[in-house]
């Protein structure tokens, strides 16, 4: 089993929510286990979400780690490790992103 890290945005959440699957093509994996490496993809991942989200109404960035045993292939939702977004729409693109659990996944949604 391995984590990636899944570039997002706030309306590819509420999809993912309501089917109950994570894409994780194009995901970012980190080079090695250790916490700068999976630190490293997380942020690549977000850096991906930013270019995603730029000039949209919502400009925050999401991005969602999951544990996968096969990168590339659609994961159901109850392999989301986290969730991780800016919570100020103004953010800054070296900020770090809050981290949420996959309980607050409705919260983020608005429900």
């Amino acid at each position: 089993m391995m984590r990636v890290y899944v570039p997002a945005d706030f309306a590819e959440l509420a999809r993912i929510h309501a089917e109950g699957t994570v894409p994780t093509r194009g995901a970012v994996a980190a080079e090695d286990s250790t916490e700068d490496a999976e630190y490293a993809a997380l942020m690549e991942a977000a850096a991906r979400s930013a270019e995603r989200v730029a000039g949209s109404a919502d400009p925050r960035r999401v991005v969602l780690a999951v544990d996968v045993t096969t990168p590339g292939v659609t994961a159901p939702l109850r392999d989301l490790a986290s969730i991780h977004v800016d919570l100020d729409p103004g953010a800054d693109p070296d900020d770090d992103l809050a981290w949420h659990a996959t309980q607050e996944l409705r919260f983020l949604l608005g429900e």
